[in-house]
């Protein structure tokens, strides 16, 4: 069996553009020049903007694009139960807390700039009775990750936490201090996993030894690594590629609407026309 495995991972909220093909290609590629192997991972957490047709046409992308993986689609939908076992694992320890603050709350609270999804907030657990209350009121929460009790968890490992980084070719140890993103939301009172903590679950469950993702996450690894000691999880080798930006100079976005691939084969193209536009000819 290879010692090589990566994966592809797109959320069908939209559907693919030339951003996520180049990502495609560069997973592809690594795994081809490896002889090793992709697997495709659907990360359909958020229910509420995850559509069966966007899944589809990724899987017709993917088929167009001569990309194949192996193995069956993991669904991160369908693995709810795992998610929530690692919560309360993270929860029996003291790791995690409800926070009942609202965006608007949080946003009100943080230093000009910083951004209230994942920017340096630091909460507290609350007593139990008035948790208690609040719930009982049904008011909506997230569940953090506390930075100061996996700090307190983790002792001196904390201030060593690195990743292994080999996008410039021999892998190199990277610092990883999630402290500018303060206590990370993990869960939410009607999702019972983040990206993060369902990213770093599956990666480790399914053995992937590569993680090869956009320039643009690079940041957000320095979570990742704190939950995968956390976890004693096994840490994958990441790299990095150059994203693709649109004509505003900004990286394309399914939100903003850009192109999809579909729009690019109806016009003509072929999948190495793409490979050109994106810098993976």
């Amino acid at each position: 069996m290879t010692d090589f495995v990566t994966r592809f991972a797109p959320s069908p909220t939209g559907y693919l553009h030339l951003g996520h093909a180049c990502s495609a290609f560069h997973v592809w590629d690594a795994a081809r020049a490896a002889g090793g192997q992709v697997l495709l991972r659907i990360e359909d957490i958020d229910q509420t903007r995850c559509r069966p047709e966007y899944e589809a046409e990724i899987l017709e992308d993917l088929t167009w694009l001569g990309l194949e993986w192996t193995g069956p689609v993991r669904r991160q939908s369908e693995h709810f139960d795992e998610y929530e076992a690692v919560l309360q694992n993270l929860r029996r320890r003291g790791l995690v807390y409800r926070c009942f603050r609202t965006r608007r709350e949080i946003a009100a609270a943080m230093p000009a700039g910083a951004r209230p999804d994942e920017g340096g907030f630091v909460g507290r657990p609350l007593p139990a009775s008035e948790e208690d209350a609040r719930i009982a009121r049904g008011e909506a929460y997230a569940l953090r990750l506390s930075l100061a009790a996996a700090r307190d968890a983790l002792g001196p490992r904390y201030t060593r936490l690195s990743y292994l980084d080999e996008s410039t070719g021999a892998a190199r140890a990277v610092p990883a201090d999630p402290r500018p993103f303060g206590d990370v939301v993990l869960g939410r009172k009607e999702t019972p996993a983040s990206y993060h903590l369902a990213c770093c679950h599956d990666d480790a469950l399914q053995g992937v030894t590569h993680v090869i993702r956009g320039e643009d996450i690079r940041e957000m690894t320095a979570v990742h690594a704190l939950l995968q000691a956390l976890m004693d999880w096994p840490q994958p080798v990441y790299r990095f590629h150059p994203l693709i930006l649109g004509p505003d100079g900004k990286k394309l976005s399914k939100r903003a609407g850009d192109r999809g691939l579909r729009a690019w084969r109806d016009e003509g193209k072929t999948p190495d026309d793409l490979r050109r536009m994106t810098g993976n000819s």
